[in-house]
């Protein structure tokens, strides 16, 4: 470790020249996600050789959780790890042709199993941990979709409207669904309006799931009222023999839905 501290600026110039494409990003990764990859890799290196594994998973897990939350490119830290390997290796080699520690085959290869053992080890505790933290980025993200997809918003104490806004899939229905009951319950909405006028074309599936959420609806105590019905969907519905009335109460508009249930002062 003395002999790698010595030649610190060596050790850096080496690994430079071995990374390539991460060397002209370096500058780019510390403003983004504040890395500082030359120090990194000498903290790295210092765990390696003094075989400090805990200290070093403890490490890898840090960087993986940096490296998910600011999309960091993957091919980028495996070519940096794989440039610290290629170096450490390098100067071991010129440590060997100083101090002649290894004429004995048993010691170096005790050491090329230790040194890579701990590479190995440092890569696969990072990707873990990049994965794991990932994995739960993109749940955090698919659910502020699904609460975006459904906005149920107060009007009253008891009245709610539900405006809905794009195209309408089997994915999105279950969503519907599961925020439309869950929230009936938790906020005791007693009328919940449902503006479909954002919604161009609806299949018949579709029209059917919703028919299904309007008993859900009733089934928890709960009066639904649909307003903004298209002349497109209501065809589909009168050539499908479907009908909201005896489920739900038809309102032209959203504005005339407000005003039948406001109080507007």
């Amino acid at each position: 470790m003395e002999f790698l501290v010595q030649n610190k600026s060596e050790v850096e110039e080496q690994l430079l020249s071995e990374a390539v494409n991460v060397r002209e990003k370096i500058e780019e990764i510390l403003l983004i996600g504040n890395v500082d990859l030359l120090n990194n890799a000498h903290r790295l290196i210092r765990y390696i050789v003094e075989q400090n594994e805990d200290d070093m998973i403890a490490f890898a897990e840090k960087e993986g959780v940096v490296w998910a939350t600011y999309s960091l490119t993957l091919s980028f830290k495996l070519e940096w790890i794989q440039a610290i390997r290629r170096t450490l290796w390098n100067f071991l080699y010129e440590f060997e042709k100083l101090k002649d520690v290894f004429n004995d085959s048993k010691v170096f290869f005790d050491l090329e199993k230790k040194v890579n053992e701990k590479v190995d080890i440092f890569l696969k505790s990072f990707f873990i941990s990049y994965s794991d933290y990932k994995d739960k980025l993109i749940l955090a993200q698919q659910n502020l979709v699904e609460n975006l997809s459904v906005p149920i918003i107060p009007i009253t104490p008891s009245t709610c409207v539900l405006p809905l806004i794009g195209s309408i899939d089997e994915s999105r229905m279950r969503i519907i669904e599961e925020k439309v009951l869950m929230e009936i319950g938790k906020l005791k909405i007693q009328i919940l309006i449902l503006d479909l006028s954002g919604i161009i074309e609806m299949e018949v599936e579709i029209i059917n799931q919703l028919m299904k959420i309007l008993d859900g609806t009733s089934m928890m105590g709960c009066k639904a009222v649909i307003t903004g019905l298209r002349p497109e969907i209501v065809t589909k519905m009168i050539r499908a023999e479907l009908c909201f009335d005896n489920k739900a109460e038809i309102k032209g508009t959203l504005q005339q839905a407000l005003r039948d249930y406001m109080v507007v002062s």
